[in-house]
């Protein structure tokens, strides 16, 4: 079975820098897509920034302090996130698409999420 697990969270101080990766494993014949999203406390779950086709798409809040990067060869996505601030303090997930062999259909796996936290 494809899962999928984030690292990389934790707590900075207001305009510092973290690094977050997603390793996607298990059996896995193709990716077809690879993203972040994050969740704060009482909000709804947001796209951060993502692969769509050969484009990379930011949110707004994302656009200009968030790099995202992929390692084909070892089902890996990161989010380099700088100059941070209370607001962007959420849950970040990771989701997939995954064709886990050529002969079953693409799937959608989610992560269980990393803890960012932005101290003023």
């Amino acid at each position: 079975q494809v899962y999928v697990v984030e690292s990389g969270g934790g707590m900075v101080q207001s305009g510092g820098s973290l690094g977050l990766s997603c390793t996607a494993s298990g059996p896995i014949y193709k990716v077809a897509h690879m993203s972040w999203h994050r969740q704060a406390p009482g909000k709804e779950r947001e796209s951060v920034a993502a692969f769509q086709g050969d484009s990379i798409v930011y949110s707004d809040a994302a656009k200009g302090r968030s790099t995202i990067s992929r390692d084909h060869v070892m089902n890996t996505v990161y989010l380099q996130m700088n100059n941070l601030k209370p607001e962007d303090t959420a849950i970040y997930y990771c989701r997939v698409k995954v064709q886990p062999t050529p002969r079953l259909a693409m799937r959608e796996v989610w992560g269980r999420g990393t803890q960012v936290t932005v101290a003023l």
